[in-house]
């Protein structure tokens, strides 16, 4: 599973990622600074179950701080986009290859209105960030759509009215290398209105209608209006999460603040947990005025207004809501919540809710305990539970295998 940070030139792509993750991700108000695409590791909260069961965890695969568990996810920052990107326009072959990969898309914008299309400076609110968000999900559209219509499209209506294969499968295997599946084409032809309509009869409304419901399907978007605390960020918030098409989607963020805070509570100046809409100056730090008055401005223009930095709610968003994400814990000893080696709930695993618990099992822990599976226990319940029980969130399970 792989989080997609988008967006034009400049619009803080590449400091995003160094807020969530920390990655040194070179950054810079010129056009691609992004030149090829940078990965990292970022993180998702919730509760650790460590509170629930009263132990302390020894986490293995993830973090726990203040009784709140880490989990890491995947982040890919994709060179900038710029109108055109579908036609080969600036970064453009280059970013839509790097997007195939992503399950879900982080749209950073500017919402400041700081840069034209371009990603290059102009008076802030002088360009309407509203323009962005809605011209990354029209390139997205068209790169879909060429893919489907490319140049052995009349070949491809042929062979697949010769070999009678299923719209659905022939459409299928014509777009696997995008990261997209067999039920993101069915749900895409049922809500486009096509199920009902051969493809060798699609025009090209209807080739676009079906390329729209894919990407929200297959490469959803979140919007991040970075920049809230420069000049018309609040503003231009303010009217575009308003509007029915964004409201849920679109959160208020400043990277830069959320790098800041990571950066000096790994110094030890503050105490602070990702995410939280507070921190705390360690009395024994060393701080200078300029720094406190950083901290300070980052208090009251951010964390008091929108209740944190927006980092965490948009991964958060993201894969809990979007793709439907659950954090899983297996055990072996389902008393002592332990491992083999002792250790108290060590691991984590993101799985897509109410997957099967034996796909849990090949996926994230053996292929070899798999083919060997009895059942499973709910550590809670201390219920019996088949190989086709469907994992919910916060489930702690033991598995029970001949191996």
């Amino acid at each position: 599973m792989l989080i997609g940070l988008v967006g034009k030139p400049s619009a803080g792509k590449s400091t995003f990622l160094n807020a969530a993750t920390m990655a040194g991700a070179k950054t810079g108000d010129y056009p691609f600074t992004t030149i090829k695409a940078n990965p990292g590791k970022g993180f998702v909260r919730r509760p650790c179950v460590s509170r629930e069961f009263d132990v302390e965890p020894d986490p293995n695969n993830s973090l726990v701080k203040s009784g709140i568990r880490f989990c890491p996810v995947d982040l890919l920052d994709v060179a900038g986009l710029v109108p055109g990107a579908h036609e080969g326009k600036g970064m453009g072959n280059q970013f839509l290859n790097d997007l195939s990969r992503a399950d879900v898309l982080l749209h950073i914008v500017d919402i400041s209105g700081s840069l034209n299309e371009k990603g290059e400076k102009v008076d802030p609110g002088s360009h309407d960030p509203l323009k962005d968000i809605a011209f990354l999900e029209r390139e997205i559209v068209y790169w879909i759509k060429q893919i489907i219509e490319r140049e052995d499209w009349a070949r491809f209506i042929r062979t697949q009215k010769q070999q009678k294969t299923p719209m659905a499968r022939a459409l299928h295997e014509r777009l696997t290398g995008i990261g997209i599946t067999l039920q993101h084409v069915h749900q895409a032809l049922q809500k486009a209105s096509l199920l009902d309509r051969q493809v060798s009869d699609w025009d090209d409304k209807e080739k676009l209608a079906f390329a729209t419901q894919l990407q929200a399907l297959s490469k959803p978007i979140v919007i991040v209006a970075n920049k809230i605390d420069k000049d018309k960020g609040k503003e231009n918030f303010e009217r575009i999460s308003k509007m029915p098409e964004y409201q849920g989607r679109i959160f208020p963020t400043s990277a830069l603040a959320e790098y800041y805070l990571r950066s000096y509570a790994e110094k030890g100046i503050i105490e602070y947990v990702p995410g939280n809409g507070e921190f705390a100056i360690n009395e024994s730090a060393k701080i200078s005025s300029k720094e406190t008055a950083i901290l300070a401005r980052m208090k009251e223009e951010i964390l008091d207004v929108y209740g944190s930095t927006g980092v965490q709610d948009a991964l958060e968003k993201a894969i809990f809501d979007v793709l439907d994400y659950i954090f899983v814990y297996p055990v072996y000893d389902a008393n002592k919540l332990e491992d083999h080696d002792g250790r108290v709930l060590p691991d984590v695993f993101l799985v897509k809710r109410g997957t099967k618990l034996i796909d849990f099992v090949a996926s994230k822990i053996h292929g070899d305990i798999a083919e060997a599976f009895i059942h499973g226990i709910n550590v809670r319940t201390k219920r019996r539970l088949s190989e086709d029980y469907p994992l919910e969130a916060d489930d702690v399970v033991k598995i029970v295998s001949a191996k």
